[in-house]
């Protein structure tokens, strides 16, 4: 069966603020999206089906049984496979009227502005706050628009920011939050998430890319929108962009993007002797030098094996630790990443003491 493009979007022409016009724009739009899992598979299928024409996709992730609750487009048949791949042989499959295409590789300082710059449009569906930084100052130093997503528990949080106004540029992640916090903030995969806040979420972002191209609406700018699923409440988070806000000027963040590595834990190589493997961690567990740390938020959780203490990451404190020389301790968490970073940590406390973080966390135990 021959489809025709106006039989596919026939009911978004109809809509006299969208029409014709309105629709060739959007063939016309090149859109990057950063991060295929909950957030921007949802918005990558919508912006596809919606018909924007061009559409980069960029992730370096697998899929992951624990992926699907949330990532619905993806099916079990597809876990090991790269996000990327499959969400493109997704998108084409429903849309064949958009150029779709994909990078598996991790976006960082060395090649966000190039990659960056071919773009009008920017939507950071990442899982990591290093990166959500670099998107931002990387979108400011490029004069890119950025539809900002994130994700905790509950709640979600949605802005159109470094939208070109009256010749001015509006506010950004950092007219919000000036400096990145220097805590290790668990992600979603740590604290998990109700799955259908990050469709909403994912979906209003969608939204936002589509009122930006055909001019229809009014964007987030200069305020960030927070959606409680459980309330079904919304606030509107107010943001200032004038240039006494110190850190909207782009001078600011280009000083931020020339001192700052934008490090992701998820991204670290870890240094092998903090690791110990499953089968190295069975025969520990059965000598009683061992303390295991738990890192996880829920508490309740139940585990394959004894923990002598349940300290969730958002609450860790190393002094809290009783430190007895003569035990080993081992931090354990959901894929070993917090877990790293606390027994990093703690070794650069306590140099002498045997410490380990449980390789790959215990959703691979």
């Amino acid at each position: 069966m021959k489809i025709t493009k106006e039989q596919l979007y026939l009911r978004q022409t109809t809509l006299d603020e969208i029409g014709e016009n309105g629709q060739e724009k959007l063939q016309d739009a090149e859109i990057l999206i950063v991060g295929c899992g909950g957030l921007g598979s949802v918005a990558a299928v919508y912006l596809a089906a919606s018909g924007v024409g061009n559409i980069h996709l960029i992730d370096f992730d697998v899929v992951n049984v624990s992926n699907l609750h949330r990532q619905v487009f993806y099916k079990t048949e597809d876990v090991g496979r790269s996000k990327a791949e499959v969400l493109t042989d997704h998108l084409k499959s429903i849309s064949p009227f958009v150029n779709v295409t994909y990078n598996k590789q991790t976006i960082n300082k060395s090649n966000a502005i190039d990659i960056i710059d071919d773009f009008a449009i920017v939507v950071d569906c990442t899982d990591s706050l290093p990166t959500k930084y670099l998107l931002n100052d990387v979108c400011v130093i490029t004069d890119t628009i950025l539809i900002y997503g994130s994700l905790y528990k509950y709640d979600g949080y949605v802005a159109a920011f470094n939208m070109n106004k009256d010749s001015k540029r509006t506010a950004n992640l950092r007219d919000a939050f000036p400096e990145m916090s220097s805590q290790q903030i668990p992600n979603c995969s740590e604290v998990g998430t109700l799955n259908t806040i990050v469709g909403i979420i994912g979906m209003m972002q969608a939204n936002e890319v589509i009122k930006i191209i055909t001019h229809t609406g009014e964007p987030l700018m200069n305020q960030i929108l927070i959606y409680n699923s459980l309330e079904n409440s919304q606030f509107k988070m107010k943001l200032s962009s004038e240039p006494c806000y110190k850190k909207a000027e782009r001078g600011c963040i280009l000083k931020s993007f020339k001192y700052n590595n934008y490090d992701d834990p998820n991204c670290e190589i870890q240094e092998e002797n903090l690791m110990i493997s499953n089968e190295e961690l069975k025969l520990k567990i059965k000598k009683k030098d061992l303390i295991i740390i738990s890192l996880i938020e829920d508490i309740n959780i139940s585990l394959p094996f004894h923990v002598n203490l349940k300290m969730p990451f958002s609450k860790f404190k190393i002094d809290e630790i009783k430190i007895d020389t003569n035990k080993v301790y081992t931090f354990v968490c959901k894929k070993g990443i917090l877990s790293y970073a606390a027994s990093k940590n703690l070794k650069e406390k306590h140099p002498s003491l045997n410490v380990y973080s449980l390789q790959y966390g215990i959703e691979n135990y």
